[in-house]
């Protein structure tokens, strides 16, 4: 079977240090070129748009979105229109009614719609989950708090209207939280603190429960310096089961289950690859209703200024 021949749109940070490495470490894709108004890749044909490269470029049958969410709905309908399968990086747009039109778009061009959310393809969450069905749950801690400067350095877009700030990467505990748990959750409050001169929140207290009203407790910062702190602590019947460097680890009651290197970016392209062969999609929003939630709940407060 040919190679899915794929374009990378948006080539920053993750898409270099992530996507890249991974599509090279995936049988049944290459990278055949990019799209971005700045970055050039060195290896590939490189492009200032995706309108450019539909244009002007190599045959392509897929791209990825790495470009900021507000963007990506028109971008994932122009590919889409074009007949090419279309992975969305997290978080898959600006907002949650966008992306349904742009599943029908998909199922209309009969081409595969992924929107993606890779701490879920961590090493330990599925055995997680595995462990949770059987047990009951008492109550869930998260403590997901990074550095901004680190992982978006001068990316003034993450702050912007529609950039999420700091759910950027909370969005990543939400997505693993709401694969392991049993039933749904929904948010039932939250602070979020927005720095005095930006527009998306640096700082989130949430309170989440299930159907059965089990707690919750979220805690995301934006502002930690190292070490950074990617943790989920489940209270059970048979006691503590602990997820933590973003669910690179876990251990269950004080005894080490799972350690390993993550490697959630190439099982996300193989997935993308199973999913192209078919022109099936796969589109899970309940992280981002979480989010969305979060700012019709919240109560905002301001915080001290940010500068990177």
């Amino acid at each position: 079977m040919r190679n899915l021949r794929l374009a990378i749109v948006g080539f920053g940070k993750i898409a270099t240090t992530r996507h890249v490495p991974a599509i090279a470490a995936t049988s049944g894709v290459v990278l055949v070129a990019t799209a971005d108004p700045k970055a050039k890749s060195p290896d590939v044909p490189s492009f200032a748009s995706l309108e450019d490269l539909l244009r002007d470029g190599p045959e392509i049958d897929a791209v990825t979105l790495c470009t900021p969410p507000q963007v990506r709905s028109a971008q994932a309908r122009l590919a889409l229109e074009a007949k090419k399968h279309v992975m969305l990086e997290k978080p898959p747009g600006a907002t949650v009614s966008e992306i349904a039109p742009l599943q029908a778009v998909a199922k209309a061009a009969g081409k595969s719609l992924f929107a993606t959310w890779h701490s879920r393809f961590a090493p330990a969450v599925e055995p997680a989950r595995e462990l949770l069905a059987g047990r009951t749950i008492k109550h869930v801690t998260i403590i997901w708090k990074e550095d901004v400067r680190v992982w978006h350095p001068g990316q003034d877009w993450i702050f912007a209207a529609g950039g999420f700030g700091v759910f950027d990467p909370g969005i990543n505990a939400l997505s693993i939280l709401t694969r392991i748990l049993p039933r749904p959750v929904f948010v039932t409050g939250a602070s979020l603190g927005f720095p005095a001169n930006r527009e998306a929140p640096i700082v989130v207290e949430m309170d989440m429960a299930d159907a059965t009203g089990l707690p919750i407790k979220v805690e995301f910062d934006f502002r930690q310096t190292p070490p950074q702190t990617w943790d989920i602590r489940i209270e059970t019947d048979r006691g503590p089961l602990v997820l933590s460097g973003g669910g690179a680890k876990m251990s269950d009651g004080g005894k080490g289950v799972v350690d390993a290197m993550k490697e959630e970016y190439p099982a996300l392209y193989r997935r993308f690859v199973d999913l192209a062969a078919t022109g099936e999609s796969d589109v899970d929003l309940a992280p981002l209703q979480i989010v969305a939630d979060a700012f019709l709940l919240g109560r905002r407060h301001t915080v001290e200024a940010f500068e990177f």
